[in-house]
């Protein structure tokens, strides 16, 4: 009796994958544009893949903002909600990723941004070795106690804009510990992209997480 193994995604060897995902609004093409310049200072060889409906607007304010080089940025515009297209069928993000991988040999980093709503799973783990989940203030400090999926199952959560809790009246004390609470351990980090602040620390953790130098 012959038995069929289901067909998998054979990934060439290559650059790591990092998910950037999270609602509409929540400051992830402004997390890129801080964690750009960075990775790009301490010698990384770094690439981007951003994901809209119908769009290639995020991926056009990277190009023109000077922080990479303009053909380092593919945009995946799905057709459909980009969540589906970095989870359900992730495969218009797979072949952006090795097209990356071919065209600039000795690429170390790509990450990939797509958006998701607070209660959504986001990234596959056939696409992406690490992933973030940045959600805002602004959006409510319950965020965390709803326990989306998202929030949840990341390897790292971003909570941003930081400096707009006294003004949307959230307690960002409770938020950073209820967050903590539901992750059961994993990390959960504060930034303001508006400034840069934190965001060293969100390096240090992708660095730690796949990079390992």
């Amino acid at each position: 009796m012959s038995s069929v193994m289901p067909l998998q995604y054979a990934r060439p060897r290559g650059a790591a994958r990092v998910g950037v995902g999270g609602p509409v609004g929540s400051g992830k093409t402004a997390l890129l544009e801080q964690l750009i310049p960075r990775f790009i200072a301490r010698g990384t060889d770094i690439a981007v893949i951003t994901n809209d409906l119908v769009t290639a607007e995020d991926a056009e304010r990277i190009r023109r903002s000077g922080i990479i080089a303009p053909e380092r940025v593919l945009a995946v515009e799905t057709g459909a909600c980009p969540h589906t297209a970095i989870r359900e069928d992730p495969t218009l993000n797979l072949a952006a990723a090795d097209e990356l991988d071919r065209t600039w040999p000795g690429l170390e980093l790509i990450l990939v941004e797509s958006g998701g709503d607070n209660l959504a799973s986001s990234f596959s783990l056939d696409l992406v070795d690490y992933w973030l989940f940045v959600i805002d203030v602004a959006g409510g400090d319950d965020i965390p106690r709803k326990r989306g999926l998202g929030v949840l199952q990341c390897d790292l959560l971003v909570i941003n804009k930081t400096d707009l809790a006294p003004f949307v009246r959230v307690d960002l004390a409770r938020m950073t510990r209820e967050a903590e609470e539901v992750r059961a351990g994993k990390p959960t980090l504060l930034t303001n992209c508006a400034s840069g602040e934190g965001v060293d620390a969100v390096v240090d953790a992708i660095v730690r997480g796949v990079l390992f130098d």
